[in-house]
């Protein structure tokens, strides 16, 4: 009976040569990225609209110009209203738009009554 060589990575422990230096359990947090916004729509159920919004720089002009994006968010427990300040992580795709989740409502909108 041969026995096969395990090699061994330093920060997660003996891998099997075949796995080709990952593991396949998922042990390694992944990093996902996260973004903040104004909920801009809640009219869907279980979806919001998020806006967000980011300040660069002109490459041509060197002016500072704010750009702005929508994404299509997964709000499962109905948490945002329209225009609150949302905190929205990366996730798998979800539907056709939707590969965010809400991770937290920073701000509540302020009702102008």
């Amino acid at each position: 009976m041969a026995e096969e060589k395990q090699e061994i990575d330093p920060s997660h422990g003996p891998v099997e040569p075949s796995q080709g230096g990952q593991t396949g359990s998922g042990d390694s947090p992944r990093h996902h990225q996260e973004k903040v916004g104004i909920v801009t729509s809640a009219k869907m159920q279980k979806t919001i609209v998020v806006e967000v919004f980011r300040r660069v720089q002109h490459p041509v002009y060197k002016r500072i110009v704010t750009k702005r994006s929508k994404f299509m968010v997964h709000d499962e427990h109905k948490k945002a209203h329209e225009g609150d300040m949302v905190r929205i992580v990366e996730s798998r795709p979800l539907s056709k738009n939707k590969r965010w989740t809400l991770k937290e409502v920073l701000r509540e909108a302020t009702t102008g009554v």
